[in-house]
């Protein structure tokens, strides 16, 4: 299947808006370098994000239940993604990087069992000029844009 690439207009690089578990403290553990993978997963015939996040990357990241506001950014550094796997397979797999995850035993139940699991690795997180995310109807907890600005709420 023919991968869509309009979102790596920019010098083959796409911005990723990333929801951050804020009960599980996702970016105060990042903050701390606790934390240097996200993962993402699907349960259905397909990976989470199929191919569309890259080395190099921005991953720009807004808490859940916060007020959408995104202060800190940070560069893929490595993205795993793996093919279909049995229940198992996925469970040993969330187990082997929990060391990078540091995933809360609510984010494990979530997480180990997917079919499809993708792992992401940031480096470089730093502070950026803070701005409110304009959230429309979708309930992805993962955008991708060639522009994060075209995200940023009026």
């Amino acid at each position: 299947m023919p991968q869509a690439t309009w979102y790596q207009k920019r010098d083959s690089k796409a911005d990723h808006l990333v929801y951050l578990d804020k009960s599980a403290k996702e970016l105060e553990k990042l903050l701390k370098g606790e934390k240097t993978m996200i993962i993402r997963g699907a349960a259905g015939r397909k990976s989470p994000l199929g191919g569309r996040v890259k080395s190099g990357d921005h991953l720009y990241f807004v808490e859940t239940g916060g007020n959408l506001t995104v202060s800190y950014k940070a560069v893929v550094k490595q993205v795993i993604e793996t093919d279909k796997m049995t229940e198992t397979e996925s469970i040993q797999l969330v187990e082997h990087y929990q060391e990078y995850l540091k995933l809360s035993s609510n984010q494990i139940k979530r997480w180990a069992g997917k079919k499809f699991l993708c792992f992401i690795e940031a480096m470089g997180l730093e502070p950026i000029e803070p701005f409110v995310y304009r959230r429309e109807s979708n309930m992805d907890d993962w955008v991708i844009t060639d522009d994060i600005m075209t995200l940023k709420a009026e």
